[in-house]
């Protein structure tokens, strides 16, 4: 249910075109909440039929012309109720880690050149982070949403911290392997 309420946030952040929202999306929340252009699009469809968005009357009308959408009171409503309540923990389920695991018992052949492809995306999703921070969250960025923005870009740094640290780690690890697993 948490795609709904990251299209409510986006539109509630600026009213965009179903367009406009995809592109947005794939440069913010896309890299923590993932939606493809056509779950997005289907969604924003149940969002108006619903009555949480509504389409902004085009300032010409015209065929094939992109719908702008902005979010209505009962959308606004929906976020924040669901702002509000609590959520349970996900348990981690990480491809990775389980073949990792399968490893210890059928053998490691090829996983240590996964360990170290899985290295490098995280070290550039980890600079990528870096760069958005510095040039996004500088002196005087200290609005309350300014700061909240922050903080989830801090637990994708953070994240990506851990995965460097933990991957650098599992690659030490394996050089200190006795013979073949």
């Amino acid at each position: 249910m948490s795609l709904p309420h990251a299209i409510l946030t986006a539109l509630l952040e600026k009213p965009s075109s179903g367009l406009e929202l995809t592109r947005r999306f794939d440069r913010s929340i896309g890299y923590f909440w993932s939606a493809t252009h056509q779950q997005i699009y289907r969604e924003l469809g149940r969002l108006e039929s619903d009555g949480l968005i509504r389409a902004l009357p085009a300032e010409q009308p015209a065929r094939g012309q992109k719908k702008s959408y902005e979010v209505l009171p009962a959308g606004r409503a929906e976020l924040a109720r669901w702002t509000a309540a609590s959520q349970d923990l996900k348990p981690v389920r990480d491809v990775l880690l389980l073949r990792l695991r399968a490893a210890a018992v059928v053998g490691t052949e090829g996983i240590e050149a996964d360990l170290r492809r899985h290295l490098a995306l995280h070290q550039r999703q980890l600079a990528e982070y870096q760069e958005i921070e510095e040039r996004d969250f500088g002196p005087g960025k200290d609005t309350a949403q300014d700061r909240l923005q922050h903080l989830v870009l801090r637990a994708g740094i953070d994240l990506e911290t851990f995965w460097t640290q933990w991957l650098t780690r599992a690659l030490e690890e394996f050089e200190d392997l006795p013979g073949p697993a």
